[in-house]
């Protein structure tokens, strides 16, 4: 599997899944939407940890400099 995801994007997804993952530890979101919420947080940092997006395939996106 390669990269296809640069330093910044990699940086914004970790932030974002933390206060998404926040807001769901903290109890500011309850129910089906902290669940969600939590999730996708989640999904953002495991996507930022090995560098790879798969939602980026189909349209041949890549923010890794060359």
């Amino acid at each position: 599997m390669f990269q296809n995801m640069g330093l910044y994007d990699r940086a914004i997804r970790v932030v974002v899944g933390l206060v998404l993952g926040g807001l769901y530890l903290g109890g500011v979101v309850e129910g089906t939407t902290a669940i969600v919420l939590f999730v996708i947080g989640l999904v953002m940092i495991a996507t930022s940890a090995i560098g790879f997006c798969p939602a980026y395939l189909p349209f041949k996106i890549s923010t890794k400099g060359k």
